[in-house]
């Protein structure tokens, strides 16, 4: 354990013991706790979060694990219906948001792709099941109890593909012998309308009825049109208690994806100047919340050579759409033993995903079905002695089917691939409590994937033959239009096995030559892995706790279709947690604290880039280390029964030690922020981004937020802001300059008003009050060098109205 991490926490392990007086000795059964407004309105303190992080039932502070909960009504004071909201409410948490999923980082540890060969490095689980696709993880974000996030790597209770942390999306249950409900309406600027409503209907006192369902609507962010969010979603959940030991849950959701989705807009492009040996960035001569489909942004475009092409860009002539369908099936059965509880959790999902995406700047054509079907069961041990104990295993299995096309105008590529991944852990951990205040905790789990690639992809390149003092130059060159198979151009396309051949535009040449390229792929690969986790809990007080632990993760590893790069190993994290969590004053003060250091070896990094064929293609390779270390400090503080002040201040270190990739020479060095070398014997440079910082790692992060509650005779006025700082961090693979965001600060503000029963409430809403559009998301066209980005929301507001019963 690294000797800085003890110390982050020294001044906490020397603080007296304060007793607190609604605090629960350690390892008595938790109680239901007191909503928020209860128990700020009754002047008991901050209320109690349950969390089952653990895969049991606790109080948040009472988990040593570091970790961040949203409840449901904060959800949806927010207006949170898509993953990427949460950046606002988790310091850690960074989610870019793109046209086909969500990239999830968590101080860093992440990946910038969403191709089906390639697995996220944080675990989504939605109502505890595992959601293998970033793609799959929309339409959940409404009637939700909370979302837990975990930071740092879950390799015993979550397992593979977590060694950023999970993400735990957990919905409302029904509620036997309860005929309750809700709904809420907001409409706001760029027509923003989301609903939401949800009805519990008992049925008799052992079981309950539960549909909920949401509605989020509103046009595009961009000036094209994109970047606009059209979801529908619908979730049905049916609980009976059969009999006194054994309780059933059954649920079913669907949601629709449509609209335009998410794009990006210009930012400038990369000239290569051969003087001076490096390339130039010229600023791209159109806001970037333009989109690009304007026709100023239209304009610019065809302002920008198209690589080897030898010619200018074709102005992008597709219409984007998406039409994306997600079902899912689940249940837990629990069954109460004499010597303990078993739940076990049947799942399915499927996702059908149908969209024309430009989030690249340029067309992508993608129909794909996903599949996985799971089975966990676990065993939760009563007490033996002194020692608890939960035991289980899961089976897993996904299979993608995708058929792909695209377009970056002077090259194209085609594919038809199927995965199929078939994954067996068994794990275990136990608790021994040396006495009342110290307890050991130990856990592992060993973990199989099987994994198998089978798959066709068809390549093109235009190559311009012609030189004009020395510089490419082919006008008359047709480009690659979006189609869906390459009978479809509108010119002729070489046979499989052909070599180069002139590319003629009604009979005469251009000057270029057309190039294909073909690749089959059916591979297999087995990995195998054991992970495991120590911790120490020692309890300074009834309500103040100290823990240590050290934990490992797993990510899985897979395959590329490019030469050179076809598979790629599992790559690993070691974290070591130092942390302290408190209540003080009466239960009006908590104070958290966590210190962390990360070891993160192996690490797999996804990229466009040409492989050793030439192949402009995305490849995911192993490719760095790096350490990550920092601190974290989150506190509460009730100052009177109606004013709530919380703060969360994360200070975070990321460095590469090592990250080393190879660019196959294209006859100029490639675009990147790094140091790169030409290797003239294997004709390819060598890039080492060693000394750079993790990718989506800014330096710090400080959430502040304040509510206050003025009584009314028997009616609350609530007015509450917030605001987010995150210092400049790097958003982009490639770490250019450009790809670097600035510090920025977000604001929010809300007032309410409503009885202080809750029954129903009116409020007014400002969000982003800075109006600061800054990118999320930065990546290159690869052919013509063009920087893009996505941004982030701008300034919206409008009001909402809520009931419930």
């Amino acid at each position: 354990m690294r000797v800085w991490l003890v110390t982050t926490v020294a001044s906490v392990c020397l603080m007296p013991g304060i007793a607190l007086s609604q605090g629960a000795p350690a390892g008595s059964a938790v109680q239901e706790p007191a909503s928020a407004e209860e128990s700020t309105a009754n002047g008991t303190g901050l209320e109690e979060i349950i969390v089952t992080a653990q895969r049991r039932v606790e109080s948040s502070q009472r988990a040593a694990v570091a970790i961040n909960v949203v409840d449901g009504a904060a959800l949806l004071k927010a207006g949170v219906t898509q993953a990427d909201r949460l950046n606002e409410q988790v310091p850690a948490l960074s989610i870019q948001p793109t046209s086909t999923g969500n990239l999830i980082f968590i101080r860093g540890v992440g990946n910038f792709t969403l191709t089906q060969n390639s697995d996220p490095a944080s675990a989504f689980n939605y109502d505890g099941v595992y959601v293998g696709r970033p793609t799959g993880t929309v339409g959940v974000f409404y009637d939700l109890e909370r979302v837990e996030v975990l930071k740092g790597p879950q390799g015993t209770l979550y397992g593979r593909n977590a060694t950023g942390g999970a993400i735990n999306v957990i919905p409302v249950q029904p509620k036997p012998g309860d005929f309750s409900g809700h709904g809420s309406l907001s409409y706001g600027n760029y027509d923003a309308l989301i609903a939401e409503a949800a009805v519990n209907i008992p049925m008799g006192d052992d079981g309950a009825l539960r549909i909920s369902g949401m509605r989020s609507k509103r046009d595009g962010y961009n000036r094209d049109g994109t970047s606009d969010e059209d979801i529908a979603a619908l979730r049905v959940q049916l609980k009976a208690r059969l009999t006194p030991n054994l309780t059933v849950r059954l649920a079913a959701d669907h949601a629709d994806l449509g609209g335009v989705g998410t794009s990006v807009g210009y930012d400038g492009h990369y000239v290569y100047n051969p003087l001076a040996g490096r390339y130039a960035f010229a600023p791209a001569s159109v806001p970037a919340s333009d989109g690009v489909l304007t026709p100023l942004a239209q304009a610019y475009r065809v302002t920008v050579n198209a690589g080897p092409a030898g010619r200018k860009l074709d102005p992008l002539a597709i219409a984007p759409y998406q039409n994306n369908r997600f079902y899912g099936a689940n249940g837990l059965i629990e069954w109460t033993t004499p010597i303990g509880t078993l739940s076990v959790i049947p799942a399915w999902r499927y996702n059908k995903l149908d969209y024309l995406a430009t989030s690249g700047a340029f067309g992508a054509l993608q129909r794909e079905t996903d599949e996985q079907y799971s089975l966990e069961a676990r065993f939760a041990g009563n007490r033996v002695g002194s020692i608890d104990y939960t035991i289980g295993a899961l089976y897993y299995h996904e299979d993608i089917s995708a058929d792909v096309a695209l377009s970056t105008s002077a090259s194209a590529a085609f594919s038809n691939a199927r995965y199929v991944t078939e994954s067996i852990a068994p794990f275990g951990r136990l608790t021994l409590h040396l006495n009342d205040r110290v307890r050991l905790v130990g856990g592992i789990r060993y973990t199989e994937d099987r994994k198998r690639f089978a798959g066709t992809s068809i390549s093109g390149a235009i190559v311009c033959q012609l030189r004009v003092a020395g510089v490419p130059t082919c006008p008359n060159a047709p480009l690659f239009p979006v189609v869906e198979t390459p009978a479809q151009f509108p010119f002729a396309f070489p046979a499989a096995g052909s070599p180069p051949v002139p590319l003629r535009v009604g009979g005469v040449p251009t000057g270029a030559l057309l190039i294909r390229g073909d690749r089959n792929d059916d591979q297999r690969l087995t990995n195998r892995r054991v992970t495991y986790r120590g911790a120490v809990e020692f309890d300074l007080a009834q309500q103040s706790m100290l823990y240590a632990s050290v934990e490992t993760g797993y990510r899985s590893g897979g395959f590329s279709a490019a030469t050179g790069f076809e598979t790629y190993d599992p790559e690993f994290i070691t974290a070591y947690t130092v942390g302290s969590k408190n209540r003080f004053f009466d239960n009006r003060v908590q104070l958290n604290i966590e210190g962390f250091w990360w070891e993160y070896k192996d690490q797999q990094v996804s990229s466009v880039r040409p492989d050793l064929a030439g192949r402009i293609t995305n490849i995911t390779q192993n490719i760095g280390q790096s350490r990550i270390r920092g601190i974290e400090v989150e506190a509460r503080v009730l100052a009177t029964p109606t004013t709530l002040i919380s703060g969360d201040v994360q200070y975070l270190d990321s460095r590469n030690k090592s990250f080393t990739y190879v660019n196959q020479n294209s006859g100029v060095p490639p675009l990147t922020g790094c140091i790169a070398t030409l290797d003239t014997a294997a004709n390819r440079y060598n890039v080492d981004c060693a000394g750079k910082p993790g990718f989506n790692s800014p330096k710090w992060t400080l959430n502040i937020a304040a509510q206050q509650t003025i009584h009314v005779g028997d009616f609350d006025l609530v007015a509450s802001a917030d605001t987010q700082y995150r210092s400049s961090r790097y958003l982009g693979f490639l770490y250019l300059p450009e790809q670097r965001a600035s510090g920025v600060w977000r604001s929010n503000a809300q007032l309410s008003f409503g009885p202080a029963n809750g029954n129903w409430s009116i409020a007014a809403f400002v969000r982003n009050i800075e109006n600061n559009r800054t990118p999320v998301f930065s990546s290159t066209q690869p052919i013509a060098n063009i920087l893009v980005s996505t941004r982030a929301a701008p300034r919206t507001y409008g009001a909402r109205a809520a009931v419930k019963f």
